[in-house]
Formats: C-alpha cells, sequence, structure tokens
C-alpha cells in the first residue's frame, strides 16, 4: 500500500472514530476551572455535546476533525475540535488539574494564561475522554488561514501587510516560550487571519512541547519549516528553531514560494536581496534564515528589527 493510501485510510479511520464519538452517550467531563470560567464564561458542568450544537466540518488535521458550534445558552459561535487519542499519546500536568491531561490540552490552557493574549486563540472548555478529547475554541469571524489570505491576494503579500502579521506572530511566539510552551509548528495554515480587522491568530498546539533547556532530538511540526540543524547535529532548540520558521513564514508570505538552495545560500552570506523588497526586509530574512542558529536574531529582538521601524 502506498503512502497516499494509507494516508487515505488513516483519515477514513479517524472520521469514523469522529462520527461515533458524536452519536455516543455522553461521558465525563473535565471543565475548566472554575476561575477560568468566569473569566470566560463558559459551562462549567455537562457534557460538551450538551451544551454545543454540533455544525459542518471546517477542516481536518492529523488525528482530528474541526466542527463549526454553536453555543446552546448563547448563541456564540465556536470551533469543536474532536482528537483520536493514539496509543503512545503525550500527557502534561498543569497547575490547577490535579491529573494529567493530553498535551495539546495542556499547551493551549497554558497558552492561554492571564492576562490573556489576542494573537493566541482562546480556549473556551475542554474534555478528556478514554479514546477521544474534545475542545472549544473561539471562532473568529469572519476570517481564514494565512495560507488562503496570501492566495486570495495573489500569492504574496506587499510589505506592509506582511510587518503586519508578523507583528502579532512575534509577539504570539514570545508569548508561549515566555509560558513554558514550545508551539513547533508555526506556519501559514496554523494561522488565522480577520480580514475585517487584519487581527493574527495563532492556532493549533497538536505538535507543541514544553520549553527545556536541553533542547529537543525528534522533530515535530512541518518539514519545509525545520531548521537545518535537525539534519545536521540531530539536536534543536526551541527559539532558535522559532526564529527560522518565522524567517520561513516571512520569506513565502512577501516572496510567494519557498526560498531555494541558491536563496538560502546567498541569504546565509547576508547578500540576498529581491527585486520590490525594501533592504530591511531582506536584512530582516537574513537575519532569521542563518544556517547557525546562533547566528540568527534573537526571538525577544524579532520586534526590534529596523524592519519594524519602518513608517508606512
Amino acid at each position: 500500500m502506498d503512502t497516499r493510501s494509507c494516508t487515505i485510510h488513516l483519515r477514513t479511520f479517524i472520521e469514523t472514530g469522529i462520527k461515533r464519538i458524536l452519536l455516543a452517550p455522553a461521558s465525563k467531563v473535565h471543565p475548566v476551572p472554575a476561575e477560568e470560567q468566569r473569566e470566560q464564561n463558559v459551562p462549567g458542568k455537562g457534557h460538551i455535546r450538551s451544551h454545543y450544537k454540533i455544525g459542518p466540518k471546517l477542516g481536518q488535521g492529523g488525528f482530528g476533525f474541526v466542527y463549526e458550534g454553536t453555543r446552546c445558552k448563547d448563541g456564540l459561535e465556536v470551533a469543536v475540535k474532536f482528537s483520536v487519542k493514539s496509543p503512545n499519546m503525550p500527557f502534561i500536568r498543569v497547575p490547577g488539574h490535579p491529573e494529567g491531561i493530553p498535551m495539546e490540552i495542556g499547551l493551549t490552557l497554558m497558552a492561554n494564561k492571564n492576562p490573556r493574549a489576542p494573537e493566541i486563540i482562546k480556549i473556551l472548555d475542554w474534555e478528556d475522554n478514554e479514546d477521544h478529547f474534545i475542545m472549544v475554541l473561539e471562532r473568529p469571524m469572519p476570517c481564514m488561514d494565512l495560507k488562503s489570505f496570501v492566495k486570495l491576494h495573489g500569492e504574496s503579500l506587499d510589505e506592509g501587510t506582511a510587518r503586519n502579521i508578523m507583528r502579532q506572530v512575534i509577539e504570539a511566539a514570545n508569548i508561549c516560550v515566555k509560558r513554558g510552551v514550545f508551539h513547533r509548528d508555526i506556519k501559514m495554515e496554523n494561522l488565522l487571519v480577520n480580514q475585517d480587522t487584519m487581527e493574527v491568530k495563532l492556532i493549533d498546539f497538536g505538535c507543541g512541547v514544553q520549553m527545556k533547556r536541553f533542547g529537543y532530538k525528534v522533530f515535530s511540526g512541518t518539514k519545509i519549516y525545520c531548521p537545518p540543524e535537525v539534519t545536521v547535529n540531530g539536536r534543536y532548540h526551541a527559539k532558535p528553531t522559532t526564529v527560522w520558521s518565522l524567517g520561513i513564514l516571512l520569506f513565502m508570505m512577501v516572496c510567494g514560494y519557498y526560498p531555494t538552495e541558491y536563496d538560502l545560500d546567498l541569504i546565509s552570506k547576508r547578500s540576498w536581496t529581491r527585486p520590490g523588497l525594501s533592504q530591511e526586509c531582506c536584512q530582516m530574512i537574513s537575519s532569521c534564515l542563518q544556517s547557525d542558529p546562533q547566528r540568527r536574531i534573537h526571538l525577544e529582538k524579532m520586534h526590534l528589527h529596523d524592519w519594524f521601524q519602518v513608517m508606512e
């Protein structure tokens, strides 16, 4: 069986499991703690399916599906994510919860700590069941993922729009790190853009992990955003990896394509330019995409780069 067939069969298996979950009787719920309930105004008791009306499917990922949802008590429109548990799915302990909870839920809760960051998707409710877990998330409207947004604008963005988006994504990445969360999969598909307000939100912590000082050996994320040290050294660290992924993101937004080996070679020599892009933008990209992680700009200093000081 080829890879494509395996993927189709896996998705069919997962979707069948999700349909069974939707039709199954209610089971144990793990509500958001009382203090968070008051802040977020969410139901603290009862099963999610009795408090939310589940609508059409919005999208799907590796082990889960996202559906439109409506909160019954006030009509709030939400996104409801159902995820099937894998046999080796990691758990995490989060303050306020006596038992370990699925890693994705735990990291999303950590990233949502007060004060709440508008650049990070808000978790409203969740529950952990034997073979699956469910998360209820805010659903900004109108919105689309950044990949669709860029395509809608002719496959690339002007610098002003890209700068506005990058400023928010960098803020989201820094907040995650400060709260002990390494998202590990910042990419166009995991960023929602409100076309009316140009607000950006980071979503999907499914590839994430807790921050640690000594780095990581196994990469979990999207291959094209993977930094070179993963294959060269077999070890990578959270902040330089995040900077690399942000550099790829910016390159693709303003250039409309993934950097070639020739591009990356010029970037490593800090001699890369592109017609139509400002010198500051080219320098910003080059400061992120250095093959040596120690030569990359620091995540905490990205927002101070000259590119962000340019007057619109």
